[in-house]
């Protein structure tokens, strides 16, 4: 069983950046896919970005296209999201999620999920 680990929470100021690490732990990840969900206060979940077991895979929600960027290095099974240009909408739990091979952007796609980091954007 797949257990995600998010880090890289916390508090940063409008136009800021933060870099998130998601490590999964029980199994190796290299043919899975993850997938970033946040969730902001009084809303519902939304997909944020996901890459592919294949790096070359990868998508973004357009409300954070052109400013957040996935990474991967499977011989640590860390998924990297480097968030810039950070606005207080992007202020929300973030979770990380696994599934096999290819992007999903559905929550019920995901089988093993983190606990979920806050990030708080201050303006």
């Amino acid at each position: 069983q797949v257990q995600p680990v998010e880090s890289g929470g916390g508090t940063v100021q409008a136009g800021g950046s933060r870099r998130r690490s998601c490590k999964a732990s029980g199994r190796r990840v290299s043919t899975d896919a993850m997938g970033w969900v946040r969730q902001a206060p009084g809303k519902d979940r939304e997909f944020v970005a996901a890459i592919g077991w294949l790096e070359r895979n990868m998508d973004y929600a357009d409300s954070v296209k052109g400013r957040f960027t996935l990474s991967r290095d499977n011989n640590k099974d860390t998924v990297y999201l480097e968030m810039n240009n950070l606005t207080p909408e992007d202020t929300a739990v973030y979770y990380c999620a696994a599934r096999p091979r290819e992007i999903g952007y559905r929550e019920w796609q995901y089988h093993s999920w983190g606990q979920g980091t806050q990030v708080t954007v201050s303006s």
